[in-house]
């Protein structure tokens, strides 16, 4: 296993909600170093792959030497969308993507009283409703005209929207950003028409972009990811994809998808250990995703679309609620808040249908 961090591999999830909070900030290791070396697997950390040679089966790393492949797979992951016009390394503003980042900004935001979270995606209001727990002025500010409105049905996000703005978070919905305020290499401000927000610090999460750099110097197909077949095979079949980096064919939709999710990545490196292993069959796994944001607990499965028919439960005794989404009369997805019972019900009913 190769990676240019220098960290063991790690669960992600916990960088946008718990590691914030918590007063050392422990690497959340998914395995330790020993059961590593139990298991066979040999870790080359703090290790940049430069090249694919596929003609020789090798990569070519750096700082140097070439490491030989009889199946490659690649699970890039994606990096995070940089704001037009502002340098790399601006004082001030954050991105998380990786341990180190979400390190950086929880230093930063012990002395920070003024927050401005660019973004109202899963990782912006995660962060929002964090900082917000810690007493901080959040304010979020997002050219979109509903809250994570890629991801969730309006229903949700109206619900979303309204728990935020009670728990004190300011929210500025169809703000397109007109100018980001750097003085002397330190952010100071957004200007947003004829508003100005000052703030201690940015947080931006404006999206992702897929790490394909590698897949497309080695000539692999790629159309936002590297490409993969119904086994998650490239155009190369010695290399395969999976995760953030890979866009494969979503079969209910009858077209790609890029999904940037935790469960996704696990299931895609499920499926493609078992193949190696002799199992073969399609990828038709149903997408599941959550989502913790200060007092709510937000769990979809399946994917939702604005032409399916839309069904809400009665609230249970928390205020919880889930939306059933159906073509037709076949349901395709579930959106749920607070009513974890309920749609573990629904997912089970929808991943015994693929």
């Amino acid at each position: 296993m190769v990676s240019d961090e220098r960290h063991l591999p790690y669960h992600r999830p916990p960088l946008s909600k718990t590691l914030i909070q918590d007063a050392t900030a422990v690497l959340p290791e998914l395995r330790g170093a020993t059961l590593y070396q139990q298991q066979g697997v040999t870790l080359q950390l703090g290790t940049q792959v430069v090249a694919i040679d596929r003609d020789r089966r090798q990569l070519a790393l750096s700082p140097g030497g070439t490491l030989p492949y009889d199946h490659l797979v690649l699970a890039t992951g994606a990096r995070a969308r940089p704001l037009p016009d502002v340098p790399a390394g601006t004082a001030g503003v954050f991105y998380l993507r990786t341990f180190d980042d979400a390190v950086a900004l929880k230093i930063h935001a012990a002395a920070a009283q003024q927050v401005l979270v660019l973004g109202g995606g899963f990782i912006g209001l995660e962060l929002a409703a964090t900082l917000r727990a810690l007493g901080k002025q959040v304010t979020v500010v997002d050219s979109a005209s509903r809250l994570m409105a890629r991801a969730v049905s309006p229903g949700i996000s109206a619900h979303v929207l309204n728990a935020h703005t009670a728990n004190g978070i300011s929210v500025r919905m169809a703000q397109p950003v007109a100018q980001v305020v750097v003085e002397q290499g330190r952010f100071r401000a957004l200007v947003l028409g004829e508003e100005t927000l000052e703030a201690n610090m940015l947080i931006v999460g404006i999206g992702s972009l897929p790490n394909t750099g590698l897949a497309e110097a080695a000539g692999l197909a790629c159309d936002n990811g590297v490409v993969v077949d119904e086994e998650l095979r490239t155009s190369d079949a010695a290399i395969s994809a999976i995760g953030d980096c890979a866009s494969f064919h979503y079969p209910l939709w009858s077209q790609r998808l890029r999904l940037e999710s935790v469960q996704n990545a696990n299931q895609q490196a499920r499926h493609v250990a078992a193949r190696l292993c002799g199992a073969r069959k399609p990828f038709l796994n149903m997408p599941w995703f959550w989502s913790d944001q200060g007092g709510i607990r937000l769990q979809m499965t399946g994917l939702w679309r604005p032409d399916y028919r839309s069904e809400t439960s009665p609230a249970n005794a928390n205020g919880g609620f889930s939306i059933m989404h159906y073509e037709n009369d076949t349901l395709r997805a579930v959106e749920s808040i607070n009513a974890a019972p309920e749609h573990l019900r629904a997912r089970k009913s929808l991943q015994q249908s693929t």
